[in-house]
């Protein structure tokens, strides 16, 4: 459970701390960066709240993989996604090919993973 408690918070602080040096920063750059950049700001947000759900989840419920299985999968997708986002955002380039839809598609997994436990709590399964 700390872990997640640990990785939602650290998330939280970096997606403010993002979000107001992108405001402050990219004020003058051309708008597909800087939306690109604030993309990945919400995004990193709403995950490192989904990753407080995981932690509050993983305590109420110890044993259940999917719970973990989404904590990973968001993590990663955080870090894909809005890496690249903000990879993009800030240099105008795309550092890894392919990284942003890939972190899209582990985030949507984390959310299926989400669906899995809640699935498994209603049916008795683990």
């Amino acid at each position: 459970m700390a872990i997640w408690l640990a990785l939602g918070a650290i998330n939280g602080l970096m997606a403010v701390a993002a979000g107001a040096y992108g405001h402050h920063a990219l004020a003058a750059s051309d708008s597909y960066f800087r939306d690109a950049f604030a993309t990945g700001v919400d995004y990193q947000m709403w995950h490192a709240l989904a990753l407080l759900s995981v932690a509050w989840l993983a305590d109420r419920q110890p044993g259940q993989r999917m719970v973990g299985i989404a904590g990973f999968l968001f993590t990663l997708g955080i870090l894909l996604f809005s890496g690249s986002l903000y990879c993009l955002g800030l240099t105008q380039t795309t550092l890894v090919v392919g990284a942003a839809p890939l972190g899209g598609m582990l985030l949507i997994a984390g959310w299926a993973a989400l669906l899995l436990a809640a699935l498994g709590g209603i049916f008795g399964k683990r």
